[in-house]
């Protein structure tokens, strides 16, 4: 009976539980025995382990975050570390790991499969920044919160006749605040790969107010800047207050919670499905990935040290839906 490892590190995202879920059912078809890693990748190093079986999985693919907990575990950032993870690894018995995480959980996964660790990694990180993949885990659960939560706060700027500035997650990649921009119907969204135009934002802003459209939601990338050095920049482009009330409302961390969509439910059964069958035919170094809506595995090495930015064809529709996004920049 062959013993396989699965561990969640980084950032939580919805969808890891039901991944975790197909990883423990697909490798118990095989006649495999999984050994859940608590808290990332510290639980290799203070053998925090556990076998998952049957009761373990027992009402968890509808919960958001991760049963197994997650870090960011500084001693897997030296070679050192990797070495010493790859003999605990050895030492606990696992002959394959599954890593679900995002770039930097994944880059140890690559350095692992360096050392002989047969790995395959799962992508899960809401901002929907990995190479190599269309859609990450835990992406469209946030999506969908943030939607929800900007037509509510839309129900107020329109009673009130104010302007919201809104910080959504996103510390590399536009993709959530572009694509929340377009499903609320937002006249601004503010990314990290387009250099913010604020005197356009100013006017058009005032423009809008003077003309009864009294009402502007802002979605801005908390990569880009903060809501309130945003705030303050557009104070000093105006050159001082606005005529109209602006909020700022900083959704945080309630974007990562919540429970996991149908799409996430599903996207994570077909990565951990995929990941144990492909460490079962000697797949290794390689991140499972949605291509041309069908499930695929690719290196590793083509996905570390890159980064996915939202579509030309999603950023073509935001122009044509006139919501204003900046001026090109390089990325």
């Amino acid at each position: 009976m062959k013993t396989l490892g699965v561990l969640t590190s980084g950032g939580d995202a919805p969808g890891m539980n039901p991944a975790l879920r197909a990883v423990v059912r697909t490798a118990m078809e095989h006649n495999c025995r999984v050994v859940g890693i608590n808290n990332g990748y510290d639980g290799i190093f203070d053998g925090d382990c556990e076998e998952l079986g049957g009761r373990l999985l027992s009402g968890m693919i509808d919960r958001g975050g991760t049963i197994l907990q997650s870090s960011r575990c500084k001693r897997m950032y030296t070679p050192e570390g990797v070495d010493e993870a790859r003999r605990r690894l050895a030492e606990l018995g696992i002959q394959g790991l599954v890593v679900i995480g995002g770039d930097g959980s994944l880059t140890g996964a690559l350095e692992l499969s360096r050392r002989g660790m047969p790995v395959v990694g799962i992508p899960a990180s809401i901002d929907n920044d990995l190479a190599g993949t269309e859609m990450a885990i835990g992406v469209d659960t946030a999506a969908n919160t943030i939607m929800q939560l900007i037509d509510r706060i839309r129900d107020t700027s329109r009673s009130h006749r104010r302007c919201f500035l809104i910080e959504v997650m996103g510390r590399n990649s536009g993709y959530l605040a572009l694509t929340t921009a377009i499903s609320c119907g937002a006249e601004f969204a503010v990314i990290p790969e387009y250099a913010c135009n604020m005197k356009r934002v100013v006017t058009e802003l005032h423009d809008r107010f003077q003309k009864t459209r009294d009402n502007s939601i802002i979605v801005l990338a908390e990569g880009v800047c903060s809501a309130d050095t945003f705030m303050k920049r557009m104070l000093a482009e105006r050159g001082g207050e606005f005529e109209q009330e602006i909020r700022i409302t900083v959704l945080g961390h309630v974007q990562r919670g919540g429970i996991p969509t149908h799409f996430d439910r599903v996207l994570g059964a077909r990565f951990g499905e995929l990941a144990v069958t492909g460490l079962l035919q000697q797949e290794t170094g390689s991140m499972t990935a949605l291509a041309k809506g069908r499930t695929t595995l690719i290196a590793l090495e083509e996905v570390i040290g890159k980064k996915r930015h939202p579509a030309p064809e999603l950023i073509r529709l935001a122009s044509n839906l006139q919501i204003d996004f900046g001026d090109p920049v390089e990325v």
